[in-house]
């Protein structure tokens, strides 16, 4: 394999990468803000609210962290109105 070839599929494979981040910044920022108008008592119209959980779930799949996936649930939690029955 050339070293042109070589180049051309390292920097395919690296695209999905590279598309994904600003995603998943924007799904998190909006799954938060969501949850932070919810908390301070404002009232989210249905399609605000789908849009928001829709986002909270696509953060949801693509973080890794522990951390940001309990906090991308509790604000799912909020912004639904509903905690799963333990």
């Amino acid at each position: 394999m050339s070293f042109r070839n070589l180049l051309l599929v390292a920097i395919l494979a690296s695209l999905p990468a590279a598309k994904s981040a600003p995603v998943l910044a924007q799904d998190m920022q909006l799954c938060l803000a969501a949850s932070d108008r919810v908390k301070d008592g404002e009232t989210l119209a249905d399609a605000e609210k789908s849009q928001a959980h829709a986002a909270c779930l696509r953060a949801l799949s693509d973080t890794s962290s522990i951390v940001q996936k309990y906090q991308l649930q509790e604000a799912d939690f909020d912004i639904m109105g509903n905690r799963p029955k333990q």
